[in-house]
């Protein structure tokens, strides 16, 4: 019983750490609207490390408002999306993109929800063919008298 009490305790204070807005004095300054654009496709584009369920862009952990003043300086450096994708992966691993790459190791990610609803369906018409042939088949002479009766 005290496991699951600590175990709720935990999931409150990190719920809590996610959804309480961190003191974030300065706010982001940005060169244009195009810069500014490109900032917020990129942030909705990664996940925030401590919160693992939001974007960067709408987490307010601390992490989430440090990693984003990290990625608006590696733009400030000139680095491409791509260039600081692989920064935050080369630091966090391959979770904090909402979007994984293509790779052996994810492959199971990306092709294993269609392998499943692929096994339902075949699971699905094996059922229902083996109903189909365990009904009996329809007597047609004893429909014949039933509508002559009526």
């Amino acid at each position: 019983m005290k496991w699951m009490v600590g175990a709720l305790l935990s999931l409150g204070m990190a719920l809590a750490a996610c959804a309480q807005p961190a003191g974030d004095p300065t706010p982001l300054q940005y060169r244009d609207r195009a810069e500014e654009a490109r900032f917020h496709a990129l942030t909705a584009e990664l996940r925030c490390v401590q919160c693992q369920n939001q974007s960067l862009a709408d987490s307010n952990a601390q992490i989430a408002h440090d990693l984003r003043r990290e990625v608006l300086k590696l733009m400030h450096e000139g680095r491409s999306d791509a260039q600081i994708k692989q920064f935050l992966v080369e630091r966090y691993g391959e979770f904090v993109l909402y979007r994984p790459t293509m790779e052996a190791s994810t492959a199971l990610l990306w092709f294993g929800p269609g392998l499943l609803l692929l096994a339902g369906a075949v699971v699905l018409v094996v059922q229902v063919r083996k109903r189909a042939r365990a009904l009996p088949a329809p007597d047609v002479d004893e429909h014949a008298q039933e509508d002559r009766q009526w």
